[in-house]
């Protein structure tokens, strides 16, 4: 009786199957991050502030004054000059929005006091209810202040 000879293979490992499925888990995560992202805010490290208050959910328009120097009324430049009539723009669209008075944290290049009173001063002259936005304080045990 005649054996039956296999010729031995060596086992191989393929990469390109690997590669498939670590490129399709990448760009899964990275368009569900996209998805994640609110388009109309724009992202600024806050100030801490020892008087604030949680704030309530209801629809709002953002007046940020970032570090270089520019003023947007939710993620549109405008000068400081037509800040109180973006916003009430803005207030045409939803009525009952609160207004957040944004100032990036960080050191700038221009001086920003003369902006936030300024902006403040706008807004407030056309009668309207302004809030400021920020992080809450931390103690020395690094808990926030209530």
């Amino acid at each position: 009786m005649r054996s039956i000879r296999r010729s031995e293979h060596e086992a191989r490992i393929e990469m390109m199957p690997l590669i498939d499925v670590v490129f399709l888990l990448l760009t899964f995560f990275i368009y569900a991050m996209v998805l994640m992202v609110r388009v109309e805010v724009l992202p600024v490290p806050l100030e801490s502030y020892v008087s604030g208050t949680p704030a309530e959910v209801r629809p709002s328009i953002s007046v940020t004054i970032a570090i270089d120097g520019n003023i947007y009324v939710n993620s549109i430049v405008v000068p400081i000059e037509n800040i109180a009539s973006a916003v009430r723009e803005q207030l045409v669209e939803s009525p009952d929005a609160a207004i957040y008075l944004v100032v990036e944290d960080g050191t700038a290049i221009t001086d920003r006091g003369p902006l936030l009173t300024g902006t403040w001063d706008a807004l407030r002259r056309e009668g309207l209810e302004i809030f400021f936005v920020g992080a809450p304080k931390q103690t020395e045990n690094g808990h926030a202040l209530p």
